[in-house]
């Protein structure tokens, strides 16, 4: 098929973090050098920050090195951390808050920012646009343009206006377009579909550790102004999840923002054992935790969303260039799990791949190369200092425990500064921790209450979640017999519990046979699917753009 095509210098896949500081850093460079860069970045939001989710309390390091006025140009940073709170939930009821001089250095969050990202992305976008990028939301990069020896030459656009069994619909339909460039830069985000294609294609991580993830699942609250405390941080560990073992890890995150809203979640590492498991369920019960309830009691929820995070760290990270592009962001794997922090890392990583990037096209404009200065300016850059610091961080958890990983982590981190001379690997990947229906128990979920606690239907219609309906289902399965002759007998199905968003179910036939059904209409794009499921059956790809979630300021 011939297909329009536009052509640019660089081609940037997703305007999150790591991707619009590129393009910025990318234009920057240009225009120091009295040049021209041309930039395109692509987003499968129906706007950017739609399908931006993070919880975030914000390291502002990459963004002084960016825009060092980023004050006086109105960077959305206006809620200055003023305390950090540790508790160790020992059971529903009762809690222990960790004294700061057991905390290990990287949860102290002094001189950070409370903020939204979704809208610390759209003035990215505005910094962008007025440096001359062109930005276009509502466009799904589908796959990588790839020549015949093996370079990325950019990326080919979703088809719009195809019907469920992939037949263009007459008067709708629109073939993808090809966005040609001679740098392609991926900031999909964690677990980018394209990204984990080139990671296949190009055996990028055949010297890297298994990448682990986890789900943080959040929600934003208007609380009873008498009860707002502006900079507060609260994070914890323990109950509903593992106290002391190391089965069901994770923990949770409580920041008091401005206007009298605070954000609300539970990270849950996707390395959980137990099938019956729902992150979702286990989300809502921790709200009623008095430590949690104190706040958010006679308050109004008003957002929710999913997302899977990356937190593999160093050792997991995988080969970062091919020829003619580069991963970069939670594409890569940037996240600094030890501060429970990726946007600055991401930021980091997109400039650097930007640095690069610019030194190429200056130096000759031809494009198609590895970027051999991306790995270098990386290696000598701080943000492989950090990320080395706290290489073991995540491994400690899920080797040791809560308790013993925690204890290994503060000497780690506050004796050694990161530097302790062993590095814990951790190379089981998550999908296969996962124990026999069998042999787990049961867990009991309570009812949701509608005050502090609530279904996963009405959970989706605050994320704003929209798909056309009429398009091939983005969550493709390799083998459809799988699910219920496989997963349901083993496992009872783990993906009805695992996903926050009630996309997949078991359903009963009239004759008590059983099917599997996607609701593909309710996916908010967390991923978690395509992460955790046994069989590693489930694809997720992009649907048509603008399709998912509109988060107003996640």
């Amino acid at each position: 098929m011939e297909r329009e095509f536009m052509e640019f210098d660089v081609v940037i896949v997703g305007a999150g973090p790591s991707g619009l500081s590129a393009a910025c850093r990318l234009k920057q460079q240009a225009a120091e050098a009295g040049k021209e860069i041309s930039v395109c970045v692509v987003e499968k939001g129906s706007e950017v920050g739609a399908h931006i989710l993070s919880g975030a309390v914000f390291e502002p390091r990459a963004l002084n090195e960016l825009f060092p006025n980023w004050q006086e140009l109105g960077a959305p940073l206006n809620t200055p951390v003023a305390r950090d709170d540790i508790y160790m939930l020992k059971n529903a009821d009762s809690a222990i808050k960790v004294p700061n001089l057991f905390v290990p250095k990287t949860m102290h969050n002094e001189g950070n920012y409370i903020i939204s990202l979704g809208n610390l992305c759209r003035w990215l976008a505005q910094q962008a646009e007025a440096l001359g990028v062109e930005i276009y939301p509502g466009f799904a990069a589908q796959e990588a343009l790839i020549d015949e020896n093996g370079v990325v030459r950019g990326i080919i656009t979703g088809d719009l206006g195809v019907d469920r069994e992939g037949h263009p619909k007459e008067g709708y339909y629109t073939p993808g377009m090809e966005l040609r460039g001679k740098y392609t830069l991926f900031a999909e985000g964690c677990r980018g579909h394209i990204g984990k294609q080139l990671i296949k294609k190009y055996d990028l991580d055949s010297d890297a550790d298994a990448q682990h993830y986890g789900i943080g699942i959040k929600e934003i609250w208007d609380i009873d102004p008498a009860k707002h405390q502006p900079g507060l941080v609260v994070h914890t560990a323990g109950w509903p999840l593992d106290f002391v073992g190391n089965e069901n890890t994770g923990g949770s995150f409580l920041y008091h923002l401005e206007n009298n809203q605070v954000v609300v979640g539970l990270i849950i590492d996707l390395s959980y054992a137990n099938p019956h498991l729902s992150p979702f369920d286990e989300f809502q019960r921790y709200k009623h935790h008095p430590v949690v309830a104190q706040y958010l009691e006679g308050g109004k929820r008003v957002a929710y969303g999913a997302r899977a995070i990356c937190k593999g760290g160093l050792n997991s990270l995988p080969k970062m260039v091919f020829p003619g592009g580069a991963l970069i962001g939670c594409d890569l794997g940037t996240l600094n799990f030890a501060k429970i922090k990726g946007s600055h890392t991401a930021m980091k990583s997109g400039m650097l791949a930007a640095d690069a990037v610019a030194a190429a096209l200056l130096a000759d404009g031809q494009g198609g190369d590895e970027l051999t200065g991306y790995v270098e300016g990386f290696k000598a850059s701080w943000l492989y200092d950090e990320l080395f610091r706290s290489r073991n961080f995540g491994a400690a958890i899920h080797k040791f425990g809560v308790l013993a990983g925690a204890a290994f982590n503060y000497i780690d981190q506050n004796i050694f500064g990161g530097k302790i001379p062993v590095t814990l690997h951790d190379n089981k990947p998550d999908y296969a921790c996962l124990k026999k229906a069998s042999e787990a128990p049961k867990i009991a979920y309570p009812k949701p209450d509608g005050k502090l606690s609530f279904d996963k239907l009405s959970s989706v219609f605050l994320s704003n979640t929209n798909h056309e309906e009429e398009q091939p289902c983005h969550l493709r399965l390799t083998d459809p017999s799988l699910p219920i002759a496989q997963n349901l007998p083993l496992y009872d199905e783990p993906s009805q519990r695992y996903c926050p968003a009630g996309v997949y179910e078991v359903v009963s036939n009239d004759d008590g046979s059983k099917r599997f059904q996607i609701n593909a209409q309710n996916c908010v794009h967390c991923k978690t699917c395509d992460i955790k499921d046994p069989a590693q059956n489930i694809t997720w790809v992009a649907p048509e753009g603008t399709g998912g979630p509109n988060y107003p300021n996640m």
